[in-house]
């Protein structure tokens, strides 16, 4: 049986607003998170930042609530800021873990209302996208030579030139993707977002090197179930607070 977990929240907006959506759904208030001491009890939370990134890191049981797979929530970045423009996407929601792997075989029924066009993939292109972490996901994961290691690393399996590329980067990451052979990251989202534009996307996360890894760098894939298993890993605040997300937690979780 999966517990009933405790929402913390910190004192950001957007914290409070997330957690307190999931709370709503679960039946039961958010607490804020200087109020709670116990991290061997299950909880849930938003982000990794004003606290939540320790707590996370002490927990063997949580859930952690982020930005979406697909047509997430709408952001804009710039001067190292990030700036949030609503909160009508959806959030990803994932038990003891940052990330989903992917794995699974849900139906399509849930990808296929996001009304979503996947690419055909792409059988040439000029250059890899090499996507760097945000200083917070740098700190947190301890990612300090990401880059450098990433490129060593690339090196070891393909001689084509190498974009480095992140948020504040003046060309967007669109206008790269048309002519990308490949996008590699540690765990970026903006991931999907090139498999669906068909382009196969590489992780040296543990969790979503199962999706494709350095070593394949080559031969990518897009396979269309990885789609279909994330759908399930996501969901709008209005899908929170109804306990439709929880439902399917509480079934679907180990």
């Amino acid at each position: 049986m999966v517990a009933i977990p405790f929402c913390i929240t910190t004192d950001h907006f957007m914290c409070q607003q997330i957690v307190e959506s999931f709370a709503r759904g679960l039946d039961t208030t958010s607490i804020n998170i200087s109020e709670f001491k116990d991290s061997s009890k299950t909880f849930a939370t938003y982000g990794i930042l004003r606290g939540t990134g320790d707590l996370l890191k002490k927990s063997k049981n949580f859930f952690y609530i982020d930005h979406g797979y697909f047509n997430a929530s709408q952001r804009s970045f710039g001067s190292g800021r990030t700036i949030i423009h609503d909160l009508e996407g959806y959030f990803r929601i994932v038990k003891n873990d940052f990330y989903h792997s992917g794995d699974g075989s849900c139906d399509s029924n849930r990808f296929n209302k996001l009304n979503i066009e996947i690419q055909s993939m792409r059988t040439k292109g000029e250059f890899i996208v090499l996507s760097e972490p945000s200083p917070h996901i740098k700190k947190f994961f301890q990612l300090d030579n990401w880059t450098i290691n990433t490129i060593n690393e690339l090196k070891k399996y393909t001689d084509r030139k190498i974009i480095v590329h992140n948020k504040q980067s003046p060309i967007p990451l669109n206008a790269l993707l048309k002519k990308a052979w490949a996008f590699v990251s540690e765990q970026s989202t903006a991931g999907i977002k090139a498999m669906i534009a068909g382009v196969p996307s590489h992780f040296t996360n543990k969790t979503l090197k199962k999706i494709n890894s350095i070593s394949s760098i080559e031969n990518g894939k897009i396979d269309k179930q990885i789609f279909y298993n994330l759908s399930y890993g996501q969901w709008t605040l209005d899908e929170m607070k109804s306990g439709e997300a929880w439902q399917y937690l509480k079934q679907n979780s180990k």
